[in-house]
């Protein structure tokens, strides 16, 4: 395993259990029905459409409450993470709800041979999954890899141009500042800050994360030299955590937007492309 992956590895297996724990993944309210579906998945369905009878895999799955909600939709899915203490979390979730959802530790990157070559109907990956990677054609090649032919690409993440803000400015002034890399850089941003992304009271002593940055056309590109079709590039005014506190307003189930202007910066992004012959 590379560096850059074992420190961010060490990261999220500390964060995995309070993770499970945090009213942010609201896991009690996951398992409590057979109905109940993630907030992200939730936002998705109307794009999914009837996913019902395909073999699907979440890459980059964490804890599996997206996971655990596309098999509710009816996916015979596996969800695959870098993160031991993740898996363990994603597959008492899974027991709890009564699913059957098979899950693979491996880095992404690996996903091919970790899976024996396995391809699928349907590759999910969710938000906040893509910035942990450096290479973004490496990362195509896996999708295209554990794809059928005429298997289907379904990715909703943070908008590259949400990611080079500084959130900082914000808090003080309303200003929208661009002080991080939009493009994909070879050296990484590397960050080194206490806590986490969703309410919880645990202290944690592995701090530092190590991400990149990928910018729309790279990732387009990226899928379009693996020989994918892209069905849908759509850009979101929101997403489902608050990614400038202060300047956002909570609407809907979950989803975040700026409070002012919201036309100034997208949030998210939705990407579906179909994998060639």
């Amino acid at each position: 395993m590379e560096e850059y992956a074992r420190v961010n590895l060490a990261n999220w297996d500390e964060r995995a259990a309070a993770h499970a724990a945090s009213p942010g993944y609201d896991v009690e309210r996951l398992v409590s029905g057979e109905r109940e579906l993630s907030h992200v998945v939730a936002f998705d369905v109307p794009r999914l459409g009837d996913i019902a009878g395909l073999d699907a895999i979440h890459l980059q799955c964490h804890i599996g409450t997206d996971t655990l909600s596309l098999a509710r939709l009816g996916a015979r899915m596996t969800g695959l993470d870098f993160s031991p203490a993740a898996l363990e979390e994603a597959r008492r979730i899974a027991a709890a709800a009564g699913e059957q959802i098979e899950y693979v530790q491996a880095e992404l990157y690996d996903a091919p041979a970790a899976l024996d070559g396995r391809t699928f109907d349907l590759v999910f990956t969710g938000v906040g999954a893509i910035c942990w990677l450096p290479d973004i054609a490496r990362w195509a090649h896996v999708v295209r890899s554990l794809l059928h032919p005429g298997g289907r690409l379904f990715i909703r993440e943070g908008h590259p141009m949400l990611w080079a803000l500084d959130e900082k400015y914000g808090e003080t002034d309303g200003l929208l500042v661009v002080d991080y890399p939009y493009f994909e850089t070879e050296a990484p941003m590397v960050f080194d800050e206490p806590g986490t992304y969703v309410p919880t009271d645990a202290q944690f002593t592995s701090n530092r994360t190590v991400n990149w940055n990928h910018g729309l056309g790279e990732i387009v590109t990226a899928l379009i030299a693996e020989g994918m079709r892209i069905t849908e590039l759509s850009e979101h005014d929101s997403g489902p955590w608050d990614p400038l506190p202060g300047m956002t307003e909570e609407f809907g189930d979950r989803e975040f937007r700026l409070k002012e202007r919201r036309a100034r910066v997208p949030f998210t992004y939705t990407l579906q492309a179909v994998a060639g012959p």
